[in-house]
């Protein structure tokens, strides 16, 4: 579980990727990377797959983001996350967020481990919607009850 802290520092980075945003325009991963962009984040989208997401060059992993990125939110299935926090720790990126709406979303039990054992500072579930200012009532809510039984740090 995240803390408060950690989640601030996150969004503090102003130059991040998201790892695994969808192609598909309708994808919630699209509306997350898009509700960075809108805050003036430089977001930049890493899909092996795809060449434009948003009218944004795409990179096909990490170590092709030119310049390197502060931070990396993960929209991965669990699957492939242990391989992209390592990716993360090859190139430098020493913040993550693994992205949990509902289900288990990209986390990982071995992708945190890793990420504790390298020193990254990691998010480990939440949605950053719950987080980024003008989101709206009902993520300040879900963020509300998250902490309220136990599933967010304060």
């Amino acid at each position: 579980m995240a803390s408060k802290a950690t989640i601030e520092q996150f969004l503090a980075c102003r130059r991040l990727a998201v790892v695994g945003v969808s192609r598909d325009p309708q994808d919630f991963s699209r509306s997350v990377f898009r509700a960075f962009a809108e805050r003036g984040y430089d977001a930049v989208p890493v899909n092996p797959s795809a060449t434009e997401v948003e009218g944004r060059a795409c990179a096909p992993g990490l170590a092709d983001v030119r310049p390197p990125v502060e931070a990396a939110l993960l929209m991965t299935p669990p699957s492939a996350t242990e391989r992209v926090v390592r990716e993360c720790a090859q190139v430098g990126v020493r913040r993550v967020w693994m992205h949990r709406g509902a289900g288990r979303g990209a986390v990982s039990p071995e992708a945190v481990a890793f990420c504790h054992e390298q020193g990254i500072a990691v998010v480990d579930g939440a949605c950053p919607f719950m987080f980024l200012p003008g989101t709206g009532r009902f993520h300040s809510l879900h963020r509300f009850f998250l902490r309220l039984t136990g599933r967010l740090a304060s």
